[in-house]
């Protein structure tokens, strides 16, 4: 499917009264996203990060654009020291499903879990409420939670340098929760994805 097709899976929406959902998922790592920053004169700022760790916390977030477009929300879970693979998804979608309790355009990228089991068969089995769009291949562009997690990168979470793996969780779930209650930073996000999916 092309960028003309999704246009018109929003035009379908809005006839179904449904919210149009974005999701992707992300990874966030123990070594940090260096920035530059403030130092005094003479004084280079040094970074203390361990070294060669592969500890991680995996993101999978939601944001959704309400039926009458008025209303924009963000939905986040974690999995420490693991990948989203079908059945985390499948739990996800089920819990966003009881929040949004309305029917969904769900918009995200090719990603075998999203187009395998159990996935495949929970979307078949509720047709009447969730219709799947996916993305064309190789188009981060489209998918306005791309931007989500490269705010959180750049910005709360830059040059952060996490000792344990615990605190790399904390703040990556503070960082994505500040940004979940901004709706106006939400809404530009949503400004800079090409498929005119623009809220009221």
């Amino acid at each position: 499917m092309d960028a003309r097709g999704l246009a018109t899976g929003k035009k379908n929406a809005a006839r179904w009264g449904a919210a149009i959902v974005f999701i992707d998922e992300a990874g966030f790592m123990m070594g940090p996203h260096r920035r530059r920053s403030w130092a005094p004169r003479g004084q280079t700022p040094v970074l203390h990060q361990r070294g060669r760790s592969r500890l991680k916390v995996s993101v999978i977030g939601a944001l959704s654009i309400s039926p009458g477009r008025h209303r924009v929300r963000a939905w986040f879970a974690f999995e420490p020291q693991a990948s989203f693979d079908g059945l985390h998804i499948l739990a996800f979608l089920r819990a966003l499903l009881r929040s949004l309790r309305c029917p969904v355009v769900l918009i995200w990228d090719r990603l075998q879990a999203h187009r395998g089991e159990p996935v495949k068969s929970w979307l078949a089995a509720n047709d009447h409420r969730v219709h799947a769009e996916l993305l064309p291949a190789y188009a981060p562009e489209l998918n306005p939670v791309e931007l989500i997690w490269g705010y959180a990168k750049t910005n709360p979470l830059a040059t952060f340098a996490p000792i344990t793996l615990d605190v790399l969780i904390t703040r990556t779930q503070l960082a994505t929760q500040a940004i979940g209650e901004d709706p106006s930073l939400l809404r530009s996000m949503l400004r800079h994805c090409p498929l005119s999916l623009r809220p009221k």
